[in-house]
């Protein structure tokens, strides 16, 4: 309906107003009271004690209250009005009963519905269910397939009888998520690939539980540790780098480091290989190859005029991918080192140029006078000296570096100025540079017989 209300105001002093006010009556749109579930079953166990939760009903609607209906006077249970929750009232013993549960709009009564709460109080003399095995560990590949069967489980409880067994997987959350329980057959759920740092993190293992409870109790349970380590399969061939191209002086000493040839590998550890030279050192291919690093190093003498380049064959295989070392792959990558060419330089000698004075010794003696000190590039180059000028009445010869002085009958002194020219290098490219030294010999002196005069 619609009323229409005349509302008039007046203060003490006599004046007033007046106005209307319309109000309309709607019908009701509130949601019936129901419970979701009609019937339930509940089973506990016996030594339940006081005031323990032995299930919860929940219905719908607005305002619900809950009430035992029957028995009238409830003498194991009470349900809170509110919640839902029903409780025991003392230490339960093996019995069947029935509980008819009223659900109502405390605002509305005639809004009701009812359900049927059927309690079992089970005897404990029943044992936790018996599972082979007891244990499970084992080894699984990489490469197991998901859906692939681990293990099934045979348990039995002590009614023989394992129609109401229920199996459940607790453990890590990597656990859960790469196997599943299906019925009592543990079975892999994803990929287990074992080239991976998340892998290797969890130390290669995982660890779960499997539950197996009778008829859904906890305290009739057994637990079956499950350990699945997984191993490694050799999948993948080792790679060559890109663009394995060196270059290195002609000159580059013994040891000298030419490269490393850095290849890869998709296998866990990542990388893990080792090196080896295809027909290993010889002149004809004077290098080596660290086995761990790759690493080629110089062993031999270079000489860009007989060789540009040499092509190398270095060899990859992998290491540590597999349990059966008989796996291993390998794969023949082409390296290449290009001689640098050096031009030689100019000997270099210290110093330049020398002024030596030497007392003259007996004829017929030999008679050291220096010792050049040169050096050419590389180092390790032959250097040949030659006096060129200077040395006209053969006073002086080289031995070697070493300037010798053949004394003579000549008494007074006489200066030389010797001109040594020093070669490095051979061949085309053989260079030189000359050396000045000015020589004061000195005559030795006669002994003189002692005078007997006073």
């Amino acid at each position: 309906q619609t009323f229409r209300l005349e509302i008039e105001v007046m203060d003490r002093h006599g004046h007033n107003c007046s106005g209307a006010v319309r109000v309309e009556v709607l019908p009701s749109l509130r949601p019936r009271v129901t419970f979701l579930e009609p019937h339930r079953a509940v089973t506990v166990t016996e030594g339940t004690g006081p005031w323990e939760v032995v299930t919860q009903v929940h219905a719908r609607g607005d305002n619900v209250h809950y009430a035992i209906l029957a028995p009238v006077a409830p003498a194991l249970f009470s349900i809170d009005e509110v919640t839902g929750e029903i409780r025991s009232t003392r230490r339960l013993e093996v019995i069947r009963t029935h509980l008819l549960i009223r659900a109502y709009n405390a605002l509305h009564p005639d809004d009701h519905a009812t359900t049927t709460v059927n309690v079992t109080v089970q005897g404990t003399d029943r044992q936790a269910p018996r599972c082979v095995p007891a244990i499970f560990v084992s080894q699984v590949p990489e490469t197991v397939s998901p859906g692939s069967t681990l293990v099934t489980l045979t348990c039995t409880d002590s009614t023989s009888t394992d129609g109401c067994l229920h199996y459940a997987l607790e453990g890590p959350p990597s656990s859960r998520s790469h196997f599943c329980m299906e019925g009592p057959r543990l079975k892999v759920n994803t990929t287990l690939d074992y080239d991976s740092e998340a892998m290797a993190a969890l130390g290669f293992q995982f660890t779960a539980t499997i539950v197996v409870t009778v008829g859904g109790q906890p305290l009739q349970s057994t637990r079956v540790p499950v350990l699945v380590t997984v191993t490694p399969v050799n999948e993948f061939r080792p790679a060559c780098p890109n663009g394995a191209t060196f270059t290195v002086p002609e000159t580059a000493a013994f040891g000298s480091v030419v490269g490393r040839v850095a290849g890869t590998d998709r296998d866990y550890p990542l990388d893990s290989l080792e090196y080896s030279l295809e027909g290993g050192s010889s002149p004809a291919q004077p290098f080596s190859i660290d086995r761990r690093t790759g690493e080629i190093r110089v062993v031999g003498p270079l000489g860009s005029q007989q060789q540009k380049s040499y092509r190398l064959v270095v060899r990859l295989t992998d290491t540590h991918n597999d349990l059966d070392l008989r796996k291993r792959q390998s794969r023949r990558c082409d390296v290449s080192v290009r001689l640098q060419a050096v031009p030689d330089q100019l000997p270099v000698c210290i110093p330049e140029v020398q002024e030596l004075q030497i007392t003259a010794g007996s004829p017929g003696s030999r008679q050291p006078v220096t010792r050049l000190l040169c050096h050419s590039s590389p180092d390790s180059a032959v250097l040949t000296y030659t006096i060129v000028g200077g040395n006209e009445d053969g006073r002086f010869r080289l031995e070697g570096n070493t300037l010798v002085y053949l004394p003579s009958d000549r008494a007074e002194p006489h200066p030389f100025v010797l001109l040594v020219e020093v070669w490095g290098g051979s061949g085309a490219r053989r260079r030189s540079t000359v050396v000045a030294l000015v020589v004061h010999v000195a005559p030795r002196s006669t002994p003189v017989p002692p005078s007997t005069s006073t």
